[in-house]
């Protein structure tokens, strides 16, 4: 990855529904736009999300997703309505901020949520996209991708002192329902309900990230709490996608360059969803990392990541 750098400009942008977000940029601000999509949803940004990309070559944007990071109203607030925080929002508020900034097209860099999100944008507004890059591909309009996560047949059998933990926090009466458990406690107004319930509910989101263990990042309660409503308000709802959307849309997007990479053994998001969008989308780059797994900063994978972008990048002047 490139080393780290800081903004030289950021600002709000409200996009309605009483909402504002949070933007960035960094790089050469005549370099050709790229905007990276962070994951979750709700997961809001980290610096090293900056680092994809050769800050010479690239303009490159940033923007906390409703809810999350620095937008406002924060849903770490249990106060905070979640209803106009869809992915029709979140797609209208990439396309507002284009505007905004005054881009023509850009590259979108999107892994895992992001990467969703990226082929939604995508499929709604082609005209708007340079190329594609694409990490840990989830699929949320198939069920099987959401029970994978939240249910006992899929990671939890893999992970079962992780996923025992996220079960045994909910009563044995509750127990056939772990998301409408959580839901209920999530949005809760006592602290003293809420604020375990995100922790609980993170602590396995964030679990069993990557092919060797490694410490899970410190989130302060407001993080969590965001990310654990706004995860699973799209959870719950099938990320506000018709069953097969994306697969279905690859068509208006099959002439845009992309390049898709996915570890072997992602237990987030596994690599049957990126082969299946790969056997849809044969023109994309195809990349499998033998040993990683859906952490984006695992060796293989950024290097293909980053191989990438470099790829893209325009030329230089002669």
């Amino acid at each position: 990855m490139y080393p780290p750098i800081e903004p030289h400009s950021h600002g709000m942008l409200p996009v309605g529904d009483g909402q504002q977000i949070y933007w960035e940029e960094c790089g050469n601000p005549d370099g050709k736009p790229a905007l990276f999509l962070h994951g979750g949803p709700g997961g809001g940004l980290l610096p090293n999300a900056r680092c994809w990309f050769d800050p010479g070559a690239y303009r490159i944007v940033l923007f906390d997703q409703r809810g999350c990071g620095r937008s406002v109203p924060h849903a770490g607030d249990v106060r905070t309505d979640l209803t106009a925080n869809t992915t029709a929002h979140l797609v209208a508020d990439i396309e507002r901020l284009r505007a905004h900034l005054g881009v023509d097209r850009w590259l979108l860099f999107g892994g895992s949520w992001g990467s969703t999100l990226a082929l939604a944008y995508a499929q709604r507004h082609p005209d708007s996209v340079s190329e594609i890059v694409l990490r840990g591909v989830w699929l949320p309009d198939l069920a099987a991708d959401v029970a994978w996560t939240t249910g006992p047949h899929g990671a939890a059998r893999l992970f079962p002192e992780d996923y025992a933990r996220l079960r045994d926090f909910v009563p044995l009466a509750e127990r056939d329902d772990l998301t409408a458990a959580y839901g209920r406690r999530l949005n809760d107004p006592d602290p003293a309900v809420h604020v375990p319930a995100a922790r609980a509910w993170g602590a396995w989101e964030i679990a069993a990230n990557t092919l060797l263990p490694v410490p899970p990042p410190e989130l302060d309660d407001p993080t969590l709490i965001a990310f654990s409503r706004i995860l699973h308000h799209y959870f719950s709802r099938q990320c506000f996608l018709r069953t097969g959307e994306l697969i279905d849309g690859v068509d208006a997007i099959r002439h845009i360059p992309a390049v898709i990479v996915n570890g072997r053994y992602d237990m987030k998001t596994p690599p049957d969803a990126a082969f299946a969008l790969h056997r849809a989308w044969p023109e994309a780059g195809f990349h499998i990392v033998e040993d990683a797994g859906h952490g984006g900063s695992e060796p293989g994978t950024h290097d293909l990541l980053v191989q990438a972008t470099d790829r893209f990048r325009p030329a230089p002047p002669r």
